[in-house]
């Protein structure tokens, strides 16, 4: 696969702005960031607390938990030959310790094994003081109107989720260790050449039209010529423990998780206001253009699974697939 460094740029990449959750009022979130749909990140929030292993272990134990077997070789390879991407990678279940373990003793690292959007609300983890914090504040700054449970993210030092956008607002928190994020605004959706559409006729959900087909840190500008545009408007951040990036619907965003050790954060997806910010986002006619063309495959899928002499589980991971 041809890679090219990227040029420097004639001007530098924009910063994201940074609020204070003790100054970050109700009306400045709503009419600054949420209402025109701007990403910003909120200090000063969590960094009392630190989730790292030892305390998963305690609090998750035996909790069975779906996990991603990515694989290393896979961001070696030119996306376009990928059978699969993101929530559509081969899934085991494993109890929490057993991830645990696989984090101690590095396979986690060696294979990339990653445990992605879980639910924590029938886990201890939704009582503890830090959610509440949490929760509080989110309620402080007008987001009441959730479109997921509240799942927690955890993996390896050096995993990375691929740039892609989300068809709701998000908000990301970081509960130990750091990540990197890159962003693009959504303007820049046709330079950084999303998967088309029709993909999710013989992939179904496995492979995402929300997803890029670049990689935006080893860029092929000969089979990719438009995303020297789109460099020319990224943005990159590092979120630090007890730090929260909020991400509106749109906007391009690739994760990476920092350092060598594992990596924790906890997000929420949400509604999208204002209402016109929904209605008038092509990225999200985008997603629910390409769920309608999943819908056969994905039927098949739902059939097999009810054939299965371990149907509630095979439910359970296609479940994980949206």
């Amino acid at each position: 696969m041809h890679h090219q460094t990227p040029e420097p740029s004639e001007k530098p990449n924009p910063s994201l702005p940074r609020e204070s959750a003790r100054s970050l009022t109700l009306d400045r979130f709503v009419q600054t960031y949420q209402t025109p749909g701007r990403p910003v990140i909120v200090t000063d929030l969590l960094h009392q607390w630190d989730w790292n292993l030892d305390y998963l272990s305690q609090q998750l134990g035996m909790q069975p938990f779906v996990l991603r077997y990515y694989g290393h070789e896979r961001y070696q390879q030119d996306k376009r030959q990928w059978t699969s991407i993101g929530s559509g990678v081969p899934p085991k279940t494993r109890p929490f310790v057993d991830y645990a373990d696989l984090l101690r003793s590095r396979e986690a690292h060696k294979n990339d094994i990653y445990m992605a959007k879980c639910s924590i609300h029938n886990t201890p983890l939704i009582q503890s003081e830090a959610i509440q914090t949490l929760q509080n504040y989110l309620e402080h700054i007008g987001l009441t109107h959730p479109a997921s449970s509240l799942n927690l993210w955890v993996g390896p030092g050096g995993h990375v989720e691929a740039l892609h956008y989300d068809p709701m607002d998000g908000t990301l928190v970081q509960l130990h260790g750091s990540k990197r994020v890159t962003l693009f605004p959504p303007s820049q959706t046709s330079n950084l050449y999303p998967f088309p559409l029709y993909v999710h006729l013989k992939h179904g959900m496995k492979l995402r039209s929300w997803f890029s087909q670049v990689y935006p840190n080893r860029p092929n500008f000969e089979a990719f010529p438009k995303l020297r545009q789109a460099l020319q408007h990224q943005y990159e951040v590092i979120l630090n423990p007890g730090e929260m990036l909020y991400i509106p619907t749109g906007w391009w965003h690739e994760v990476e998780s920092l350092g060598d050790e594992m990596v924790c954060s906890v997000n929420r997806f949400w509604r999208v206001y204002p209402t016109q910010r929904a209605v008038l986002s092509w990225q999200r006619w985008r997603t629910h253009l390409g769920s309608v063309c999943a819908l056969p495959s994905v039927g098949v899928s739902l059939v097999k699974a009810a054939l299965s002499r371990d149907r509630s589980q095979r439910f359970k991971e296609i479940l994980q697939i949206f």
